[in-house]
Order: structure tokens, then C-alpha cells, then sequence
């Protein structure tokens, strides 16, 4: 009875963790287009620390009404590694990498972020998928990359450098952020990596404020508000549940949707159509999430 129990907890709570964490990829795939319209005003290196402090505030107004007790020493090292990869490297990494490449471009690489992210997994959370799992994410990964590079323009060696050490510092940053929020939960964890990263990007903000403000336009407004308040707060809250209750391996392949909700929003709000090559991308891509999820 006892194991039943325990059983249908488990189910119940990676359930829980792969609707959290699809929760968060939608909230994300709007982050590298939002991106792109920001640095068309902003450098790269302002709106990484803009919206790094923009939410740190928030974080730290969410820890104070709750009353949130301190991280402990065992945690310092990796909040410190969830600090450099998800609030400092990708953002600005690729920030830098959108003024070679073109958003579509990126999707190549953003398709080889769940495989990064399931390896730190293991590295990092000792976590054990079996074989086949690997198989699906490989496939996955590729599917993305095809349906990306089918569509966009090739890169140059700058953007795709700088692209590929976007992928690696935000798989580790993914994998140690879930392993803490076992312990300090979800939002606590970006909350607390966004504070310990605030004396840095209070700092580099001093250093980049725009000559002007009378050249930036709404939309770089817009595109700073977006990736501020939902990439880099909201979106964290549910994607570091649901990789803490879903398991990291497994939930990280849910990042294999996110290039195709992008096009869904642009398709919904812009106006953009939608290819043939997108829905078959998009049917193989749901395969191979669910063939990950069953071999987990």
C-alpha cells in the first residue's frame, strides 16, 4: 500500500514538474526575438545588466514579503554558477552573438540547449537516463537544428562561437539551479543568483547608460520590459520547479518546443505564416520529447 502511495506521488510530481516546466519554455521562447529588438537600441552589455538588476528588485521584494531565510554556505558555489551562466553568460553571450547572427539563426544552437542541459544533469545531478533517452534527445536536437538552418542564413564564426558558450554556461547554470531548488525552491534560487550578480550589473550599468534616451525606440522599451520581467524572473520560477520535480534530463527536453512556440507567437501577433516544414519539424520534435520522457 505504502509503495502505491509512494508511487502515485512520484507520477503526481513529475506531472507537476513537466507542466511547470513547459510553462517556462513558453515564457522563454520569446526571450532571443525580444533580444534582438532590444540591442538594436541598447548595447549588449546595458541590457544584460539592465535586466539583470530589473528583476534582482523584484527578486528581492518577493524574498522580503515572504520573509525568506538565507542561503547557506553549501549553496554560495552554486548560486554563484547559476549567477554566471543564467544571469551573466547567456544573456549577454548571446546579446553579443544577435549582433552577428540573426534570431533564426540561434534557433540552431538553441536546439542543442536540452542535450547540454541533460549531460550537466548527470555531470552535476547524478542523474542516470537510460540509453534510449539519449537517442531522442540526439534526434531532437537535430530536428531543431534541420528545421533552423533550413530557414535561416548562415552564421559567422563570431556569432556561432559566442552562441556555442551561450549553450554551455546556461546547460551548467540550468542543471545546478535545479539541484538547488530541491532545497531553496524555484524562485528562491533566481532570486538569490540575481541579488548576488546585482554590485556587478549595478556597475556595468553606470558604465553603459546610453548617451541618449531620446533615440530608443518603444520597441527596444518593449524588448527590455520582456526579457526583464518574464526571461529573466517569471520564466525562471517555473522552469526551475519543474526541472527539480520532472528531473533535469528529462524536463530539459521540453526546450526542444520552445524555437516552435517562438514561431507560434510570431505567427499569432505578427502575422507571420507558418511553413509546411515547421509542422513536420514540430510533430517529430513531440516524438522525440515523448520518447525522452519515456526513457528518462
Amino acid at each position: 500500500m505504502a509503495t502505491a502511495q509512494g508511487s502515485e506521488n512520484s507520477m503526481e510530481r513529475t506531472t507537476a514538474g513537466w507542466g511547470s516546466g513547459l510553462l517556462g519554455v513558453i515564457i522563454f521562447s520569446g526571450s532571443l526575438p525580444a533580444t534582438r529588438v532590444a540591442v538594436a537600441d541598447f548595447s549588449p552589455m546595458f541590457l544584460t545588466a539592465a535586466r539583470a538588476v530589473i528583476a534582482a528588485f523584484l527578486g528581492a521584494m518577493f524574498l522580503l514579503a515572504l520573509r525568506q531565510t538565507r542561503p547557506g554556505r553549501r549553496d554560495i558555489f552554486p548560486l554563484t554558477l547559476v549567477a554566471i551562466g543564467g544571469v551573466i553568460g547567456f544573456p549577454l553571450l548571446t546579446a553579443m552573438a544577435l549582433q552577428h547572427v540573426t534570431s533564426a539563426h540561434s534557433l540552431v544552437f538553441i536546439g542543442l540547449l536540452p542535450l547540454a542541459t541533460a549531460i550537466f544533469g548527470v555531470l552535476r545531478g547524478g542523474e542516470h537516463p537510460k540509453p534510449a533517452f539519449w537517442l531522442f534527445s540526439i534526434m531532437g536536437a537535430a530536428a531543431v537544428a534541420g528545421f533552423a538552418l533550413y530557414g535561416s542564413d548562415r552564421g559567422t564564426v563570431a556569432g556561432d562561437l559566442l552562441m556555442i558558450a551561450a549553450i554551455l554556461v546556461c546547460g551548467l547554470a540550468y542543471a545546478e539551479g535545479a539541484v538547488l531548488s530541491r532545497r531553496l525552491g524555484g524562485w528562491q534560487v533566481i532570486s538569490w543568483s540575481l541579488i548576488m550578480s546585482l554590485p556587478v550589473m549595478g556597475a556595468i550599468i553606470l558604465f553603459t547608460l546610453p548617451a541618449t534616451w531620446s533615440g530608443i525606440g518603444l520597441p527596444a522599451w518593449i524588448g527590455l520590459a520582456y526579457v526583464s520581467v518574464f526571461s529573466m524572473m517569471l520564466g525562471f520560477i517555473f522552469w526551475y520547479r519543474g526541472l527539480a520535480l520532472g528531473g533535469i534530463a528529462g524536463v530539459s527536453q521540453l526546450q526542444l518546443l520552445q524555437p516552435f512556440f517562438g514561431f507560434l507567437l510570431a505567427a499569432i501577433f505578427l502575422g507571420e505564416p507558418i511553413a509546411w516544414s515547421m509542422i513536420a519539424s514540430t510533430l517529430i520534435v513531440i516524438v522525440c520529447v515523448a520518447g525522452a520522457k519515456r526513457f528518462v
